[in-house]
């Protein structure tokens, strides 16, 4: 079973006539990996190295096929594999608390505080997983999460797999769209990578590398 945009921890508003605003997370909202971070802060330094060597093929044919989706694959198995939902989401919700005051861009939350005061509905759309940005989106008020999905096996315990696609690229503006409809206006789109450059292309105000602040 997938978790399914990480329904039991946070849940869509729903949109009526609001305007709809995207954001990225990952080095739009944060200023760094969010995802990384989480996996490498529970592994600890000793943990996440001995996890490394370990993916150490996973890596090196990342190098040759760019396939972000099989590298994360790769990664949630060994750093997160067999845990259950309830440690995960609990373990999430303690991570997002720790590094909020250190991870979280000023300039962009600014913005995000904006388009809230406008009375958008803000939706991060982000290619880590749906479950660990959720703390964060709850934290910042967020409408709507879209982000890549694990899947949990029969006993509710992490697998490695993901259902669907790694929410980057294409995937983002095709998640939208299952989301708020095929017709959907996207007002603005905020982001900094390749990996949001159709979303932005989507939105009718466009906003790529515009937050630069720190905490």
């Amino acid at each position: 079973m997938s978790d399914m945009g990480a329904a039991s921890s946070f849940r869509q508003s729903p949109v009526g006539e609001r305007p709809i605003v995207a954001f990225d997370f990952d080095g739009t909202l944060t200023i760094r990996d969010s995802f990384t971070a989480f996996m490498r802060d529970r592994a600890g330094p000793m943990g996440w190295a001995t996890g490394l060597a370990r993916i150490s093929p996973a890596l090196l044919a990342y190098l040759g096929d760019r396939d972000r989706g099989r590298i994360k694959a790769a990664s949630v198995k060994q750093f997160l594999g067999g845990l259950s939902r309830q440690e995960l989401e609990a373990e999430a919700d303690r991570f997002a608390d720790k590094v909020w005051d250190r991870f979280m861009r000023p300039d962009a939350l600014a913005c995000w505080k904006a388009w809230g005061d406008k009375g958008a509905h803000r939706v991060i759309v982000t290619a880590s997983p749906e479950i660990t940005v959720a703390p964060f989106a709850r934290r910042l008020g967020a409408e709507g999460l879209l982000g890549t999905r694990m899947v949990f096996d029969a006993q509710d315990r992490v697998t490695g797999v993901f259902d669907g696609e790694n929410c980057r690229g294409e995937e983002k503006v095709r998640r939208l769209r299952a989301a708020y409809g095929p017709n959907m206006v996207l007002t603005a789109a905020y982001g900094d990578t390749s990996g949001d450059t159709e979303m932005i292309a989507f939105a009718q105000e466009k906003g790529f590398r515009v937050f630069h602040g720190r905490p």
